[in-house]
């Protein structure tokens, strides 16, 4: 999955760096109320259900104008607490589960079925059946990795350590640092070889730097975890307590050198394209010739290096390391990577430190619930094929096709009218805009698994023969045409994503449906519900990261100096806004972090608003619902699809890592931008959801 993805719903998985995943014009109507209204609208009985949208969700003790959050998703928060094998409840979760239940259905039909279609059927349920068979997975225990860790104690000098770490990315196991293929960000049409920082056990490099309280902690329980992990490999207390210093001690050196995630959303400060031989001079001890051998690439033109710097060090690392150091290091990061597929001691283990600790679940997914996830990421466009026939019409296709090509339009009418931009700016931002690849529902083109081998035998084994083809597929990409074709996430998925590199915005079936979509509901849901997570993806092509790259999907400055200045100042108010937001007490967003899909938020809202209003053009004004006019219910389909409840853990974790902001400040930070939203609900200055004109952010 290309690293700059930009999308609608928490963290993009992708295999080599961890970047962001979505998960003016006046309103015309207005209640004639104050800034205390709590929509106790009539005493008649009303419908509590309508087709998009549930009216008891609401707190109506709250104010609209005060906390839209809790005003629009309160009555929801209260009767939906967290399940305790989650860090977070809400309406993404919940429709993912209702996809999770549409794949069980078919990997169990699979399972059971007497005769299976050899090629995809056949691997979905062997591998399905592999994760599933608990009996087998207990009595091999550690087994599986035997293999591996024999190789990696053979170790004796630099090259094969060198090697052994390019048989674990052989496996998808980023050990010191990461390798792929990525389009050139310069060359758009071209695949080049990609190295990235990496070698982390801990979710982000300043768990290792900061000496903040909570940091500390957490790397404490860190080191008792991967302690804990040595020992159920067999080593005695006193050798486990000692290898995970060892390993804190390696990843503390690497996590020193690496950027932070703020500094890796700069496009151009991850550009560094090199050939082998200025690889091999900035890296001497590194026998890059030998790496590419092992991996199958016996000839590497041109490498991107993601972060130089990083690369010097981990050179010097590399070297000055004892090598039975080294051993333990990726002995660590093997089981680490396999824990989850061993027997239930090391799936616990994983779990007590990554679930427990670090974002407050109480108890497991059932093991159905993981192997379906799991098949997902192995084999998501064969089971993907399958889950479309079942779920997605060509209907829906159809309609979500149509809204789409509305919200592109207001975005476009948008541009053209933008007075703080240039003509020649605007002409080219219409270009890009035109030239978006638009792939709604499923690819046209499924991916071939031909090339995977996997059985009934061992789960790890087809865990790892899943991450070798991935590994194969992806750098058999390297000096090749790109194909434009291809998705980043699979059919069943919640999510959605702007690429900018492809200049496309894609939106898998899985969230086509309610409440983002709901062919049954009132148009001002929708368009405030699905319509906006268009606009959001379509508006990545113009957020802080987006804006650099070109129609064609090209890293260029494109914009005229002067309109570039009055984009980043629109920006940085996004930022600033942000920053204000309190996690927790002393803990506050991270505007540089969120600012892209913030800006993607207000950015999808301004344009969905705008073509809701110009789809009632020439037709009766709707009437209201429950009291609420077409304009409230557009916030309010806005607003309901980020009802959600999380753990404190695992806000402290988002905040750390994740480039989206909390849910909460998803639905107020960008609404009290919008005097749209004010008109609405008939808010003043001075209520919080109203920005002071002079704080108000405004960008399209």
């Amino acid at each position: 999955m290309n690293p700059f993805y930009r999308c609608v719903l928490l963290l993009c998985l992708i295999s080599l760096l961890t970047t962001s995943v979505f998960r003016t014009r006046q309103a015309s109507a207005a209640l004639p109320t104050d800034s205390s209204l709590t929509f106790e609208i009539s005493d008649k009985p009303q419908n509590s259900v309508v087709a998009g949208f549930d009216f008891s969700n609401l707190d109506r003790n709250a104010s609209a104008c005060q906390d839209f959050n809790r005003f629009a998703n309160g009555g929801w928060m209260d009767k939906n607490p967290v399940p305790g094998a989650y860090s977070v409840w809400g309406r993404f979760t919940q429709l993912d589960e209702q996809n999770i239940s549409v794949l069980h259905d078919i990997l169990e039909g699979l399972l059971n079925k007497k005769t299976l279609a050899p090629g995809n059927e056949q691997k979905i349920a062997d591998f399905y059946g592999s994760c599933m068979d608990e009996q087998k997975i207990e009595a091999e225990g550690i087994k599986p990795l035997e293999s591996e860790l024999q190789r990696i104690a053979s170790i004796s000098d630099l090259l094969s350590l060198e090697d052994e770490i390019a048989s674990l990315h052989a496996h998808r196991i980023p050990a010191v640092f990461g390798f792929g293929a990525n389009q050139d960000a310069k060359d758009s049409s071209q695949i080049i070889a990609q190295l990235v920082q990496g070698g982390l056990g801990l979710p982000d490099r300043d768990y290792y730097a900061s000496d903040e309280a909570k940091n500390k902690a957490t790397r404490d329980e860190y080191s008792k975890h991967v302690a804990r992990t040595f020992e159920l490999m067999g080593d005695t207390p006193q050798e486990a307590a000692a290898e995970s210093n060892t390993v804190m001690k390696i990843e503390t050196k690497l996590a020193e050198n690496s950027s932070t995630r703020i500094q890796r959303r700069n496009p151009e400060a991850n550009y560094h394209p090199m050939t082998k031989i200025m690889l091999l001079q900035m890296t001497p001890d590194f026998d890059w010739g030998r790496y590419f051998r092992n991996i199958g690439l016996p000839e590497i033109a041109k490498v991107n290096v993601g972060q130089p710097d990083f690369f010097k060090a981990a050179d010097k690392i590399l070297k000055d390391t004892p090598i039975a150091d080294w051993k333990v290091y990726l002995r660590w990061h093997l089981v680490n990577a396999a824990s989850n597929t061993l027997s239930s001691k090391f799936v616990q283990e994983s779990f007590n430190f990554n679930g427990k600790y670090l974002q407050g679940t109480t108890e497991m997914l059932p093991r159905w619930k993981r192997c379906v996830a799991s098949t997902d990421r192995a084999l998501g466009e064969a089971l993907g094929q399958i889950y479309v026939a079942k779920t997605f019409t060509p209907q829906a296709k159809a309609r979500a096709r149509e809204m789409v090509a509305n919200l592109v339009t207001a975005l476009k009418d948008d541009l053209t009218t933008l007075n703080w931009m240039s003509n020649d700016t605007r002409q080219k931002a219409i270009a890009k805009l035109e030239a978006y690849n638009r792939k709604i529902g499923y690819p046209d083109k499924w991916r071939d698994y031909e090339a995977l081998q996997i059985s009934r035998g061992a789960y790890y084994n087809n865990f790892v023969s899943a991450g070798e083809f991935e590994f194969r597929r992806n750098l058999g990409k390297i000096g090749k045409p790109v194909d434009r074709t291809e998705w980043g996430m699979s059919p069943p998925t919640v999510n959605a994503y702007y690429n900018p590199q492809f200049n496309e915005i894609v939106f898998p079936a899985g969230i086509l449906q309610p409440p983002f979509y709901d062919p049954k509901a009132d148009e001002a849901f929708n368009y405030g519900g699905i319509g906006a997570v268009i606009g959001h993806e379509m508006t990545h092509g113009f957020d802080d990261s987006g804006a650099r790259y070109d129609a064609n999907g090209n890293l260029v400055m494109w914009w005229s100096p002067d309109d570039y200045k009055k984009f980043t100042d629109r920006t940085n108010c996004v930022v600033q806004q942000f920053d204000s937001f309190e996690v927790e007490p002393g803990l506050h967003q991270k505007g540089q972090l969120v600012v892209g899909e913030s800006v993607a938020d207000l950015g999808g809202l301004t344009v969905a608003y705008a073509a809701y209003q110009k789809s009632l053009a020439g037709k009766p004004r709707p009437k209201d619902i429950n009291g609420f006019t077409p304009e409230q219910r557009f916030f309010l389909g806005w607003a309901q699809v980020w009802a959600e409840n999380i753990r404190p853990e695992a806000a402290r974790l988002r905040n750390a890592t994740d480039p989206h902001p909390l849910a909460k400040f998803r639905v107020n930070g960008p609404l009290s931008n919008m005097p749209q939203f004010a008109a609405a609900y008939a808010c003043k200055e001075g209520d919080a959801m109203v920005r002071p004109p002079d704080k108000r952010c405004q960008i399209w």
